[in-house]
């Protein structure tokens, strides 16, 4: 049985602020992936089905194979229309944060965010750093051990008295699954897969969806891989580390779009011994994040994974400025590639365990 996880007053609150709300707008973070587009859009789906109006803004734009999502392409990115979402921001009576929880982690949306006098809700999974103010949520639900944000909007819509439609929990399934590595990760949890079967139940395809993620490579980004693991990866066997890093013009010579390097960072975590896994790839600056870049034209993502009780998401914190589950972490550096990775190299073993 599935146990009620938000509180009564969290449930309450978000009811009673759904109760007076005709234009909602959802929020998810940069670079939006499967569970920052599920969650969204799963929510997005369930409140049109009770005649509000409801749209998702996101900051860029989410990789190829996550627009096959159901209403995906109806998405307004701010990159690309910024006087569209800012009048969307403006009109919305109620706001609702999922998958992040910092304004930040959305760039100069998150000064849009702050600015509307409209409540907010907040539905999120990530630690809250220390020193993160979440004063402007009307509700917050934090739940840093859930495996997804994808989840507590299950939870949240189940324990509203609420009925997904084939499409929301097309979308929640999505999320859960991405977030989790099809379950390879952060997912030893028994009621995960009590809900994954009520989302079945309702009709979710699993097999397809599995397909729309994983089995839509180009050849370009399969030749990528190959040269991650063949040219460019490193392992520091004291530490069971390994290492894979690439430039832009490394990028640039495999045709790179965004969704690409989904899933490299796993891989080599299956080599015998290497129980963390690090991928870091140049990228560049946009144009809402110059107030964070610090004039610097170029950002390093950084993706961090490891197994077993082995955490990386304080090494992602407390070096790269960013976070995520134990298992599962990233952040950011604004900077050149090579300083990005000596900042890694001069800091792993005093984050990483031996054993």
């Amino acid at each position: 049985m599935i146990t009620d996880k938000l509180t009564s007053e969290q449930v309450n609150g978000v009811r009673t602020l759904l109760d007076v709300a005709h234009n909602i707008v959802i929020l998810t973070h940069m670079s939006p992936d499967g569970d920052a587009m599920g969650s969204s859009h799963g929510l997005m789906h369930w409140l049109r089905a009770q005649g509000k109006e409801c749209h998702v803004i996101t900051p860029n734009s989410a990789p190829d194979f996550l627009m096959w999502l159901p209403a995906a392409n109806e998405t307004l990115c701010y990159d690309q229309n910024a006087a569209a979402a800012t009048e969307m921001i403006a009109r919305a009576d109620l706001l609702i944060c999922t998958d992040f929880n910092e304004p930040k982690r959305i760039g100069i949306l998150g000064d849009k965010l702050l600015e509307s006098q409209a409540p907010k809700i907040v539905i999120d999974h990530h630690l809250i750093p220390a020193s993160a103010s979440t004063d402007y949520a009307a509700v917050l639900m934090s739940y840093p051990d859930s495996p997804s944000a994808s989840e507590l909007v299950y939870r949240l819509i189940a324990q509203l008295g609420g009925t997904l439609n084939l499409d929301a929990a097309t979308c929640l399934y999505t999320g859960m699954m991405t977030d989790t590595g099809n379950f390879s990760f952060n997912s030893n949890y028994p009621e995960m897969y009590e809900i994954v079967g009520n989302l079945v139940a309702l009709g979710v395809d699993k097999d397809a969806v599995y397909d729309h993620i994983f089995n839509c490579w180009s050849a370009e980004r399969i030749k990528l891989v190959g040269y991650c693991l063949y040219r460019k990866m490193r392992i520091f066997p004291e530490r069971h580390v390994a290492l894979i890093y690439l430039s832009g013009k490394e990028l640039y010579r495999f045709y790179f779009k965004s969704g690409d390097a989904e899933g490299i960072v796993n891989m080599p975590l299956q080599i015998k011994d290497v129980y963390y896994s690090v991928f870091m790839r140049e990228d560049k600056v946009a144009d809402h994040e110059l107030a964070l870049s610090g004039g610097s034209k170029t950002k390093i993502k950084i993706s961090m994974r490891s197994q077993g009780d082995r955490p990386v998401n304080i090494f992602c914190h407390e070096v790269f400025n960013g976070g995520g589950h134990k298992n599962a972490s990233g952040g950011e550096y604004y900077g050149s590639l090579p300083d990005a990775v000596k900042l890694f190299l001069d800091n792993y073993e005093k984050y990483l365990l031996k054993n």
